[in-house]
């Protein structure tokens, strides 16, 4: 393999694994850190390594909005959020008793299991869809095609999210008045 071989073939599948791995490791730290801020912190590596992925795909358009919405915006909510409620101990909601540890070990087994069997008895490739992507450039670019679907099949559940983020912003808002009075 030349070096031209590698940059065109194999540097995307490495920056591809590596991308897939950090989000992973992301995901987990939000999990498994104690920290409120650190967990979010956690979060946002994982949100721009998503982005990261989706941009490696071809969608920049839902790249970009994963970065702006999800590790902009949102993010900087719960950061917020978190620090308005000023945690000043975390405790753990799950029961001590050692007869539950069995539980999540045998769920996890579970679950890398029936996806072990699905990678490797199933299809790898996602159905397309009626947009390729030359009916995608025909029809304006990848925003015009996505407001369309957005602002027309999808505008209930559009505005159903909208009133759940202003839902919990009123929610915090409401929390963070009690903790100071």
């Amino acid at each position: 393999m030349t070096g031209s071989d590698f940059i065109q073939t194999g540097l995307p599948m490495a920056l591809y694994v590596v991308f897939c791995v950090l989000a992973i490791v992301g995901a987990l730290g939000v999990v498994i850190l104690r920290n409120p801020v650190s967990a979010a912190f956690s979060l946002i590596v994982a949100f721009l390594n998503v982005a990261c992925i989706f941009a490696m795909q071809g969608a920049f358009f839902i790249s970009a909005v994963q970065v702006i919405v999800y590790a902009g915006a949102i993010m900087v909510l719960f950061i917020f959020v978190i620090m308005l409620l000023s945690f000043d101990r975390v405790e753990l909601d799950f029961p001590t008793n050692k007869i539950f540890t069995p539980i999540p070990i045998f769920g996890g087994f579970l679950f890398f299991a029936g996806m072990s069997f699905i990678l490797l008895k199933g299809k790898m490739g996602a159905h397309r869809g009626p947009f390729t992507q030359q009916a995608i450039e025909t029809a304006g670019g990848n925003v015009r095609v996505i407001s369309e679907i957005m602002f027309s099949d999808y505008v209930l559940p559009f505005l159903v999210m909208g009133m759940l983020l202003s839902i919990c912003i009123v929610g915090a808002v409401l929390l963070a008045k009690k903790k100071v009075e």
